[in-house]
């Protein structure tokens, strides 16, 4: 099992001593070598770098990025970004039901933040469709898209 695979995997100490990062990095250079049209559709969840990565470097570089009403953002892992950052405020929960308590309480909080619509209002999202419409979406994104550029740049590996 990589890295990768483990439930919880965040950019860390574990991740440097394999260039994890370096890797992924040839992503977001790859991205912005593309000359075809790109459009971004996040049907579940869309964190942190692979959130990045997928929108090509992030959400405003495709030509458009809409959302499924079921999608969900946030900088990392919800679980592990609410652990991470209120980390002081639930070690001083000395009640360990209490400690649990206050950590769904923000968990909950968290993913109301995150939730699609939300990112829309914060102009993250250029629209939350209905699943149904996907295909239209990409069609009518295929039809305004400018014609290629002539010339390409030169893919720079990151490696």
């Amino acid at each position: 099992m990589s890295l990768c695979d483990t439930p919880g995997f965040m950019v860390g100490p574990k991740a440097e001593t394999t260039a994890l990062v370096r890797h992924v990095s040839r992503l977001f250079v790859a991205a912005a070598s593309l000359r075809v049209p790109y459009f971004t559709v996040v049907r579940r969840k869309g964190s942190g770098l692979g959130a990045q990565a997928m929108a090509g470097g992030h959400f405003a570089a495709p030509m458009f990025t809409v959302a499924w009403p079921t999608g969900e953002f946030g900088a990392m892992g919800i679980e592990g970004a609410v652990r991470l950052g209120m980390k002081k405020e639930l070690e001083a929960i000395a009640d360990e039901v209490a400690r649990e308590a206050a950590f769904e309480r923000a968990v909950a909080s968290a993913y109301e933040r995150g939730k699609a619509l939300n990112m829309a209002s914060v102009a993250e999202l250029d629209s939350v469709i209905d699943p149904a419409d996907t295909r239209a979406w990409l069609l009518r994104g295929v039809k305004s898209a400018p014609p290629p550029e002539p010339g390409r740049r030169r893919f720079v590996d990151t490696w």
